[in-house]
């Protein structure tokens, strides 16, 4: 076969052309280090070293999530051990204020210190972070957590969800605590309320004293004392007592010391009812003498022991096209009112002919009825998801007008709501007044167990916070494990043998001068000195 100069020429300009190649793609691996430098140099590792280098900017990211969660975490526990603070020195001041002795203007005083602290962890609880996001408030990272109303209550404005962010591919840490969670869920241990049993023309004239009792044991409360509320204890003397259940039965025998009492001495005038304690005093005079005396002035006086009910705020909206209104509330339906009336409240819209729907808040055009009813002609209440509300009859409510309902339990008490009613019951001047006293004394009680009940919720949330710095050490090790072995598995993938590269570009060089000399002594052969 004849080989023509052009054919020849071509191939072996190819063939250097390759080598020459070969020879610069050695050299770029050597000097480099790298071995897959396009996908086409080895498809399958390629593959897995872009699979791992995704691997790698996610523990990059984990890394960082950590980091901003340990700072996340790091500044909610210093808020917290804050407020903890400002919480144990409120406590030492209800004890000062509870003491004997203590006069209007030294518990005006006390009030004043209460209220600065009041200020100190409203604000705290309204702290933001570093990028000026606010820390309780869950997701609603740009609304405040806790807003002061008109009546010096305080409202929650948050949600319950906190954010979180990823450590790993399969592990979320939450970021930071609502103060919905801390202190919305505080336990209050002033559940429960008593009143004198009066027949007209007795008034209470504080002689003879119950306290509104405390919460001793929450088990005991919530299995057995709201069951048989209201109790009915009646004095048989100025040492005795008989308790009675919503049934007349005589319970007296449950109580710790069998129904009798000791006024005169700490401690010995407690009634255990329970779960619930409440405490006897008696203001009869420093003239009445023990016996007979004192035992007129006590027996056959009665007392209603029960649960506080919860309350409830009624307001109309402004665009109703009646005045017609709602007011009071009362539970009259237990099992509907726990399984219907909802936490965020409710809006009762009226319809035609005194129809009424019960809705869920918020409301919107998708909201469906919870419950519904009529208004009777000239009725004077309507019930709603277990609760009878009284209604005006003149006007009666119409089509399109529409009330906004929300409930207040005595269940649970933030701390704000807690400091915020001490401080108004130690303004409010007491001296001489045997019934302001008692208020006093039922308040600070409260006082001290709330705050007490606030601060093991926090101290709950900073283990929480430990627990998940510690979570996050250990997540940082083993992201940093995967990070090593992540390395060492791209560089065995990835990079080149030096050794090998080295004999690899010495080789290349050899084929590359060898195709130089042959072309050259075959371009001098006499066929193509003649041609």
């Amino acid at each position: 076969m004849r080989i023509s100069t052009q054919q020849y020429f071509e191939t072996s300009s190819a063939k250097y052309q390759d080598n020459y190649s070969s020879v610069v793609k050695a050299q770029d691996q050597a000097s480099s280090g790298v071995r897959v430098q396009t996908a086409a140099d080895d498809p399958v590792a390629a593959a897995r070293l872009l699979m791992l280098q995704q691997q790698k900017d996610m523990l990059g990211q984990f890394n960082g999530n950590i980091d901003t969660l340990k700072n996340a975490l790091g500044s909610e526990d210093n808020v917290l051990d804050s407020i903890n603070t400002a919480l144990q020195k409120a406590s030492e001041l209800a004890l000062k204020a509870g003491n004997v002795g203590i006069s209007d203007a030294d518990r005006k005083s006390i009030a004043a210190e209460v209220g600065s602290i009041e200020d100190q962890v409203l604000g705290l609880l309204n702290s933001k972070d570093a990028n000026g996001n606010y820390l309780f408030s869950g997701s609603k990272t740009d609304t405040p957590p806790y807003s002061r109303n008109n009546d010096g209550t305080y409202s929650y404005q948050g949600d319950d969800t906190p954010l979180s962010l990823k450590v790993s591919q399969n592990l979320s840490i939450s970021m930071g605590d609502t103060a919905k969670t801390m202190l919305e869920n505080s336990a209050n241990t002033g559940r429960t309320q008593t009143t004198p049993i009066l027949v007209p023309p007795a008034v209470d004239d504080g002689k003879v004293a119950i306290s509104a009792g405390l919460i001793a044991s929450g088990t005991s409360y919530s299995s057995s004392f709201a069951d048989g509320q209201p109790y009915k204890l009646t004095f048989v003397s100025s040492t005795q007592y008989t308790v009675s259940d919503n049934t007349g039965k005589d319970i007296t025998s449950e109580i710790p010391g069998n129904g009798t009492f000791d006024s005169t001495k700490e401690g010995a005038s407690s009634v255990s009812l329970r779960g619930v304690k409440f405490d006897i005093s008696l203001s009869l005079g420093k003239d009445v003498a023990p016996g007979a005396p004192s035992d007129a002035l006590v027996k056959d006086r009665a007392f209603s022991l029960a649960v506080k009910p919860d309350t409830f705020s009624v307001s109309r909206t402004p665009s109703n096209p009646t005045t017609a209104q709602l007011s009071g509330g009362q539970v009259t339906d237990s099992a509907a009112y726990a399984s219907t009336f909802p936490n965020s409240g409710v809006i009762v819209k009226f319809g035609a002919a005194g129809a009424y729907n019960v809705y869920a808040q918020p409301y919107t055009t998708d909201s469906k009825s919870i419950a519904n009813g009529t208004l009777a002609t000239g009725a004077t209440s309507i019930t709603a998801a277990g609760v009878t509300f009284d209604v005006t009859t003149a006007p009666a409510p119409a089509e399109g007008d529409q009330f906004s309902i929300g409930a207040t339990s005595n269940k649970n008490e933030n701390v704000l709501d807690t400091l915020s009613k001490l401080r108004k019951t130690l303004e409010t001047p007491s001296d001489g007044n045997p019934l302001a006293q008692k208020e006093l004394k039922d308040v600070v009680a409260r006082s001290i167990g709330n705050l007490s009940n606030a601060k093991i919720q926090i101290d709950q949330v900073r283990g929480s916070i430990g627990a998940r710095l510690n979570t996050l050490d250990i997540q940082t090790q083993e992201n940093t494990s995967l990070g090593i072995a992540n390395t060492s598995t791209m560089s065995s993938l990835g990079n080149v043998d030096m050794a090998e590269a080295a004999v690899n570009l010495t080789l290349q060089q050899t084929m590359l001068q060898a195709s130089q000399l042959a072309f050259v002594k075959i371009s001098q052969l006499s066929l193509f000195s003649k041609m």
